[in-house]
This record gives C-alpha cells, structure tokens and sequence, in this order.
C-alpha cells in the first residue's frame, strides 16, 4: 500500500499536495476510494483516496510504532548523484536529521541562494525516501553548517577520522552501547584536515578509525548507519 505524508487534516479527511497527487492520478492510477496509508502528525491512517479533490478519507487509524532513532548525520556537500544516494539510504536507515557541512576539502561550493534550492530538493528526496520505507517521520535537512556551528549539539559525537590509529568504531561503540542521540560526522573526499579534526575534538567530538579500508564518501553514512541499526535494533 502506497504511503504518503500530510500536514492538512480537518475532519474525516486528510489532504495531500499536488506532486502527491500527481503520483496518484498520473502514476499509480488509482481510483476514488482506493486505500492508501497517509501519515499525518506521526499518526497513520488508512484512507480512501478522493482523487478528483486533493484529498483522501480516513477510514481507520493504526496503532504503529514512531520513529524512535535519534541519529544526526553531518555530510560534507557532494556532487548531486553522491548527495541523493546519501539522503535516500541514511533516510531508509533512520537518521532523524542531516546537517551538511562546509569543509576545506569539499568539492561543491555554493552561495545562500544555490544551496536553499538544494535544500528544497534535498528534503523530497527524504520525503520520498521516508514514504519508500515506510517511516512515520521525514528527516530534517537542516541549513549549511560549518564546524563551528556543531559546538551546541547534545549526544554522543564521533568524527570519522583519518588519523586516529588506537580508538576504532568497535571500540567506541563498545563504551556507548546504549545512548538516546548520537551524531555522526563524515569527512569528504580525502578526509577533514588535520586543523578540522581539531576543531570538532574542541566541539566535544570523539576521534573514531573506520579502519584500513578506505570508503568512498558516500559509502561511509550507509556503513555507519547500518552498525547502528544492527547494535541498537530491538
């Protein structure tokens, strides 16, 4: 059953935005009162679509289990196919929130307006994502950060490093086996310098080894990600 996400309900009816139901109408065909599942203020309700009216019928609501993973992801900006491959597979994976990052080392440059356009793009990738895997919540793409900006944020903090040798990703998890927000920051092609490094141990970010292997960029999120599924999976 095909899910989609709402922010208008009155009544009985939930209503959906126009890509939405171009997807109803144009690509999947369906007809009025076809069921579909509509999240709506983290609740999830089975409706009956009105497609000649932008809305659907509510029909039964279901006790599911919320999201309940509190994992942010911090990526440097990428080229646009890398980007979209890390928005989609961290959003199947969980994440609650990603932050992208302004680095030394980052291929991709771009002005305030340039990047707000990106952002609009960046969170329906999530929203599709989170459609596709059948989440109760959209991650938020937050604005560009850089290092500095990360000083404020509370859980437990691990930076990807390529210059620490003693403490590896087991090790670390080993003595944070049960935490209810972790952060999580990857490096861009290359890694971050070693002042940068620097400056997220100054930010309360741990120093973490992935290993010998060297991963792609875009790799690193979906490795990451998938451990923490495995450790902290019910």
């Amino acid at each position: 059953m095909q899910r989609y996400f709402s922010n208008k309900c009155e009544n009985d009816y939930i209503y959906l935005n126009s890509d939405d139901m171009y997807h109803i109408n144009k690509v999947m065909r369906m007809k009025n009162g076809d069921k579909i599942e509509i999240i709506h203020d983290n609740e999830t309700y089975i409706c009956g679509v009105i497609p000649s009216e932008n809305r659907a019928k509510i029909i039964e609501k279901l006790d599911v289990k919320v999201d309940d993973q509190d994992i942010i992801l911090i990526v440097p900006l990428l080229k646009e196919q890398k980007m979209d491959l890390v928005l989609q597979k961290a959003t199947e994976l969980g994440v609650s929130m990603i932050i992208p990052l302004e680095t030394k080392r980052s291929v991709i440059k771009v002005d305030k307006e340039k990047f707000e356009k990106k952002q609009e793009r960046w969170q329906k990738i999530c929203k599709e994502a989170s459609e596709q895997s059948k989440r109760t919540s959209i991650p938020i793409v937050s604005y560009l950060h850089k290092i500095d900006d990360l000083k404020n944020l509370d859980g437990v903090k691990l930076v990807c490093s390529t210059t620490e040798k003693d403490k590896n990703l087991h090790f670390f998890l080993q003595s944070h086996n049960k935490c209810d927000k972790i952060i999580l920051a990857v490096g861009p092609e290359g890694g971050f310098d070693n002042d940068e490094e620097e400056q997220f141990v100054k930010n309360g970010f741990a120093k973490v080894s992935l290993g010998k292997r060297i991963m792609r960029v875009e790799t690193v999120p979906i490795f990451l990600l998938s451990i923490l599924n495995y450790l902290y999976m019910e």
